[in-house]
Formats: C-alpha cells, sequence, structure tokens
C-alpha cells in the first residue's frame, strides 16, 4: 500500500516546509505508515522514514544504506535542469560520498573542526558575535533577525575559518544564497520556483574565485582552512579541482546555511514563547540547552536519501535492495516517544536526543562549531536583551531539502 495522496503530496511541496502542514504528515506518518511507500508523479518510488528509532538505526548502517546515487530528493526534471543550469559540471562533496572514499576525504578536515582546535577559534567568534549584538543594539530596537543578524553571523565565522577577507562577505552571501538559498514561498509560481539564471552564474563565480584561492594557498600556504584544503593529498595526489571545489562548498554553503537557520530558529522560538525567555534570563546556564533545543525544534536539514544496498529489515518491515529511503529527520526530532511535547519549544528540555546533525558515519562535520557560534552569540546577546517579542508575520522559505526563517521580525529591549 502506498502512502495516501494527501500525505504524498505534502512531502514533496515545498509550499508545505514553508507552511508547516510537513509536520501534519510527518504525524501521520509516524502513527500510520512510519516507513510508508511513496509514488508521486515525477519521483522515483521512495520509503519515508519518519520515526526517531527508524532514522538511527538506518544511520548507523553506512554499508547497508549508502548515499548513492542520489543523496537529495530530486525529480529527474530536477536533475536535469541542474545540469544544464551548471554547463554539465558536477561538484563532489561529502554528502555524496560513500565508504571507502567518505572516510579519506572527511579525515582530512576532521581534527580542525574538533572542540580542541574550534577553542583557539574562540577569541575570533566572540568579537563577530559582539559586534552583531552591536548592529543588533543600534538598531532601534526594531529589526529582521534573519537577514540583519542571522544571515550574516555565520557567514563571517565560515570567512574567518576559511581566511577570506571580511570584505568578501557581501559576495560569499550572493554566491551562497544564489546556490542553495531556498524560493521564497511569496515567489512561487503555482507552487514552483521561477527559473532562475543565477544558479549557473553562482556555480562558476564561486569556482573561479575558490580557484583563485586554491592557487594562492598552494604557493602561500598560511594556517587556515583553505591552506588545508588546497594541499591536501590522497594516494600521494592533489585533490582533483571538482573535488577540492566541491569541500569549499560544503564548508561555505552547509556551515551557513543550518547555522544561520538554527539561530534565526532560536530567536523566533524565544519571541513567541515568552516564559522560555524568562526562563533563560532567569539562568544563563540553559544557553546550552537552549541551542540543542533550537537546532532540534527548526531542524533545518530536513532530509537525506539513502539507498538499500541489500534485502535486509528496519523495525521489523521489509526493505528491498535498491529501496531509495527518505531520512526524515524533522519528524524524528518531533517523534513523540522521544519527546515529551515535541513541537513545544522547551529552553531546558532534557534529555534531548535530537538527529538534527545526522548520525553515524556521516554525522555532520561541522556541528561542533555550529554548537559553539551560537552558544557565543547568544552568551553576548543573553545579558543585554531585556525584552524581545515579534514585529510582524515570520516567514519560513520553501524547500525540501534545507529550510528555515527568511523573515523575523522583532521588537526589542536592550541595554
Amino acid at each position: 500500500m502506498a502512502v495516501p495522496p494527501d500525505i504524498r503530496d505534502l512531502l514533496v511541496d515545498i509550499r508545505a516546509y514553508s507552511d508547516g502542514r510537513i509536520y501534519d504528515a510527518y504525524k501521520w506518518l509516524r502513527a500510520n505508515d512510519p516507513l510508508g511507500t511513496v509514488e508521486a508523479e515525477g519521483y522515483d518510488r521512495f520509503r519515508v522514514v519518519t520515526r526517531h528509532a527508524d532514522v538511527m538505526e538506518i544511520s548507523r548502517q553506512n554499508d547497508l544504506f549508502t548515499n548513492g546515487p542520489q543523496s537529495i530528493l530530486f525529480t529527474q526534471a530536477e536533475i536535469e535542469r541542474n545540469l544544464q543550469q551548471s554547463g554539465g559540471v558536477t561538484v563532489k562533496s561529502l554528502i555524496q560520498m560513500d565508504a571507502p572514499e567518505h572516510p579519506v576525504y572527511r579525515d582530512m578536515t576532521a581534527h580542525w573542526f574538533r572542540p580542541a582546535n574550534l577553542k583557539l577559534l574562540e577569541g575570533r567568534v566572540r568579537e563577530l558575535a559582539r559586534r552583531a549584538v552591536d548592529r543588533m543594539a543600534a538598531s532601534g530596537g526594531r529589526c529582521d533577525f534573519v537577514n540583519e543578524i542571522a544571515l550574516h553571523y555565520p557567514l563571517l565565522v565560515i570567512m574567518a575559518i576559511l581566511g577570506l577577507p571580511e570584505e568578501d562577505e557581501p559576495l560569499m552571501l550572493q554566491l551562497t544564497q544564489g546556490l542553495f538559498g531556498a524560493a521564497d514561498p511569496d515567489d512561487l509560481v503555482d507552487g514552483v520556483p521561477p527559473p532562475q539564471e543565477r544558479d549557473r552564474s553562482a556555480l562558476f563565480r564561486m569556482m573561479a574565485y575558490f580557484n583563485k584561492l586554491t592557487e594562492d594557498r598552494r604557493a602561500n600556504p598560511t594556517d587556515d582552512l583553505a591552506s588545508l584544503i588546497a594541499n591536501a593529498k590522497v594516494d600521494g595526489q592533489p585533490l582533483d579541482p571538482l573535488t577540492t571545489m566541491g569541500y569549499y562548498i560544503i564548508v561555505a554553503t552547509a556551515g551557513h546555511d543550518t547555522t544561520s537557520s538554527s539561530t534565526g530558529g532560536a530567536m523566533w522560538a524565544l519571541a513567541q514563547n515568552p516564559e522560555e525567555f524568562a526562563k533563560l534570563k532567569a539562568d544563563p546556564k540553559l544557553i546550552g540547552p537552549m541551542i540543542e533545543e533550537a537546532i532540534r525544534w527548526t531542524s533545518p536539514v530536513k532530509h537525506f536519501m539513502r539507498t538499500a544496498t541489500e534485502d535486509t529489515e528496519v523495525n521489523g518491515q521489509a526493505i528491498a535492495k535498491g529501496d531509495w529511503l527518505m531520512l526524515c529527520y524533522a519528524s524524528a526530532n518531533r517523534d513523540e516517544s522521544m519527546f515529551a511535547e515535541p513541537d513545544a519549544f522547551r529552553v531546558d528540555r532534557k534529555p534531548n536526543r535530537h538527529v538534527a546533525f545526522g548520525n553515524g558515519g556521516h554525522l555532520c562535520l561541522g556541528q561542533a562549531l555550529a554548537r559553539m557560534e551560537m552558544k557565543i552569540l547568544f552568551e553576548e546577546l543573553l545579558p543585554r536583551l531585556e525584552s524581545v517579542e515579534l514585529d510582524g508575520e515570520p516567514k519560513m522559505s520553501a524547500a525540501t531539502f534545507v529550510n528555515g526563517p527568511i523573515r523575523l521580525p522583532i521588537r526589542y529591549v536592550m541595554n
């Protein structure tokens, strides 16, 4: 039996991710068909995995459930359009790799993202956080938190670890948003974003930027992450240009979009829940748990796809070799069997075993950096923020893969 049409349609409708209806679909699936089969027009058939335990189990078994051949849910038409817009250029990054390739490339930079090394960057990150808080204070008690704070602060952090000049921030924001910026629901025509030639332009402009950076770091290596990527070798050979580009892109975009979405989600939830904000103000030690709750509650990465390499079972249900599975992290993070009142935002939620960063061999490489960025920002902001409330209608982006707040008007008092 296939998933009912009304639930199926929500899973592939980007508008449902913007207006929150996707959570209704997730809830129905968890209760009625947690490993359901989806047959949607234009898509290859796939299984939808919605329970926390099942997402964890599949994520742990990286040999049995692989990324290839397609790790994100696209229609064939979308794949062809993306290739056309990129001129046939396919950039390969960690999220498309499987073992034995994946661990080799992951280990190249893994030490950079460990807490001990990130500690060395804390001073620079705190400086950027203070500047962001100062900008917020200078805004006269009203701002769009996403577009004035949450989009810029994480990007500046990523640029700092890559060693990019701060004056390139407008260009990098334009390029990262051009490549991966999710659609504004107000721009949709019949539920579909308008064709955007900017994607092709952004890819080639980003390639030109990072190719020049690679040449410079190979000639003049420094101690930044860009130098590590530029001078990395596999089997004694430098990375090929497209793999090098894939590494830059995954660092520059994944580290930006997801953290900015979680940061915006945190402020959205605090503005909506004054009792939780008061709880946090009264006990700053709750900043850490609040960060975890914001990441769970927002769950910017909504899914990744996995392919079964052999016949198996998950939670007693047969999975056939070749089955394509949609791991719904945002559903797992609202699973009633794992989280009490899962739709509520609780700054003191404990335990909080969310899977927003994935699990297993593909556990997010930058998770410690994301946590550090958010923690430092709120450590700087919370002592100065006396009150906060919504100052208009917030808006979520429209996308099935990565989505989050794209507008968050707030009114606040700062000291």
